[in-house]
């Protein structure tokens, strides 16, 4: 087996399609067919299921595709670090929860990439998520890195999550609960809201799919029982809700109003039952992987906005 056919399997996984995989590939599509057919030999497995609707993976070829992922990324990012010819296309994802600062620290990555001239081509990825996507991201490295939240609500049984996938959390920072609302909202001139002040307001929860655990919230009171909650999958329509509906959500208070405008703000939450409450941002990576050189200089954007924004 070599890296190329590894290239191959991968890249015919995530596309579906032999013939779109092959134009995609710069391969025949015999030739295509013949290298995967090697490898299915070589190992003794069935890696797709052939049918005239398409392809699609083997439950044994799902777990083959993972570990090729993650031997091909390796691969890449050595190539990363120590090709001096630098004029490969510099690939790098990352997965999180619904952050604004993930963005802002991505974008900043992407101005350092694009002023340095010696960097060349690139094909980057953010992917804003639920957190099982997240995890499941990381671990099956379509992304080199994930962003998401501990609080002592999920604490335990995410790290058993990522424990089982071979993923290791690393924490970033620990932030106070701030209730985060429109700057007309009822709420806004105080300097600190309490849980049952919050009551007749609809809660924001961004949607975790009804298959997913009830762990995998990404707000830190989740088990608490609010009167009106809204789900919904994005930033932008929380922000719309906000204005409309005197709707809130409980967040980091870590904003960015570059991203977001100084139409919003963030307000102290006052938690009477746990006056200690607060959430863990981190970030997750595969055990026993190396980053690529985007992989390494987007953390410390991360780690630089967090470190400004936490000052203040």
């Amino acid at each position: 087996m070599t890296l190329q056919q590894l290239k191959y399997v991968i890249g015919v996984s995530e596309i579906g399609s032999l013939n779109k995989a092959a134009e995609k590939l710069y391969i025949s599509q015999p030739s295509l067919t013949t290298a995967i057919k090697d490898v299915e030999n070589e190992f003794n497995i069935r890696i797709f299921n052939r049918s005239t609707k398409g392809i699609s993976l083997t439950n044994e070829g799902k777990e083959f595709v993972q570990h090729a992922r993650q031997i091909y990324a390796q691969y890449e990012n050595l190539l990363d670090n120590f090709d001096s010819s630098k004029k490969r296309k510099k690939k790098f994802a990352v997965s999180c929860q619904h952050y604004s600062f993930c963005v802002k620290s991505f974008i900043n990555l992407v101005k350092k990439i694009e002023a340095d001239t010696s960097n060349g081509e690139y094909e980057f990825a953010i992917n804003e998520t639920r957190t099982a996507t997240v995890i499941e991201d990381v671990a099956t490295m379509r992304s080199e890195i994930g962003i998401l939240n501990l609080s002592d609500f999920n604490r335990s049984y995410l790290q058993k999550v990522l424990k089982s996938r071979e993923l290791i959390f690393t924490p970033l920072v620990d932030c106070k609960v701030y209730v985060y609302i429109w700057k007309n909202h009822p709420l806004a001139k105080k300097k600190s809201i309490s849980f049952e002040e919050l009551q007749e307001y609809p809660c924001l929860i961004f949607d975790q799919n009804a298959s997913s655990s009830f762990y995998y919230t990404e707000e830190i009171f989740a088990d608490r029982e609010y009167s009106k909650i809204i789900k919904t999958t994005d930033r932008a329509t929380n922000l719309n809700l906000m204005v409309g509906l005197n709707a809130f959500c409980l967040c980091s208070g870590i904003i960015s109003q570059e991203l977001n405008g100084d139409d919003f703000i963030a307000v102290p939450f006052k938690d009477n039952e746990n006056a200690d409450a607060a959430m863990q941002i981190g970030y997750i990576t595969k055990a026993n992987t190396v980053l690529s050189n985007a992989g390494v200089k987007y953390l410390e954007e991360l780690k630089l906005y967090l470190k400004k924004e936490t000052k203040k």
